[in-house]
């Protein structure tokens, strides 16, 4: 298997059994119907374990473009492998998210709410508030890159890798996901939405493409970041793309937070 298809085929193990548990939980007449949101923190984190162990010896189971950045901009992956990596992660989340629409058939008649339709494919924010949901995504997946270059550095018992990845994914998730559904991941959610889009769902309702570009750029840049501030920090390589890019953060903010405070001021 090239490592092409190795990403193909480990995304689609991603949002199969990722979009499938909110799929379980926010459809109506599923048994899992209900059962929360720890549910759905620790089922993604697994679904990552099981990509990872999947392809992890074909690709190193980047599974996410937020990641292959990431990785790119630390020195640890070629760029010039960057843009198939992209390109076969969001093939592998579209045909996942198709897998799950099938899997969910007779459930889609039977849900009336098109949100919690949309909610199986992509994310949305608690508050919608765009420049903030842009800093969680930015903050959740630099935390990723970050964790996933900390487990690098580290050595542990063959094998166990893949397991300690998904728990990262889990910390995540229960830790910093509850803003925006921690998307952390720009295939996770465009491939899926895209999905959404064109699939025959009943009474499916918007695909909410005016969010989606959220999803996408907050996870490149938190990831990106997390690459560059993780080489200056802890390697001590500081590089212009990490001072220009630590500039454009500090200004992104900036301004969600001075946002946030008008709207405070003029509720009170």
């Amino acid at each position: 298997m090239t490592e092409f298809m190795g990403e193909v085929i480990g995304t689609m193990i991603l949002i199969i059994f990722g979009a499938g548990v909110v799929g379980g939980v926010v459809l109506k007449k599923s048994k899992a119907e209900g059962s929360g949101w720890v549910v759905i923190t620790i089922a993604w984190g697994i679904a990552v374990t099981m990509g990872v162990y999947a392809v992890g010896q074909i690709s190193d189971a980047h599974l996410n473009p937020a990641v292959t950045l990431g990785l790119a901009t630390a020195g640890d992956f070629p760029w010039s492998e960057v843009p198939l990596y992209i390109v076969a992660q969001m093939i592998g989340a579209v045909i996942g998210a198709i897998v799950v629409y099938f899997h969910y058939l007779p459930h889609w008649r039977e849900t009336d709410d098109p949100n919690a339709k949309l909610a199986v494919f992509a994310t949305d924010p608690a508050i919608r508030s765009p420049l903030s949901n842009l800093v969680s995504e930015m903050i959740g997946t630099f935390m990723l890159v970050m964790g996933l270059l900390f487990i690098g550095a580290n050595e542990f018992t063959e094998g166990l890798n893949p397991v300690i990845v998904g728990l990262l994914i889990v910390v995540i998730g229960m830790s910093l996901g509850g803003t925006t559904g921690y998307a952390i991941n720009p295939a996770r959610d465009l491939g899926p939405r895209l999905a959404h889009t064109f699939l025959p769902i009943p009474g499916k309702g918007s695909s909410d493409w005016g969010y989606a570009w959220v999803p996408l750029f907050g996870p490149l840049l938190g990831g990106a970041y997390g690459g560059v501030f993780y080489m200056a920090i802890f390697k001590e390589q500081f590089s212009l793309t990490f001072w220009l890019l630590s500039l454009l953060i500090i200004a992104i903010f900036y301004s969600a937070a001075k946002i946030e405070v008008k709207k405070a001021q003029l509720e009170y």
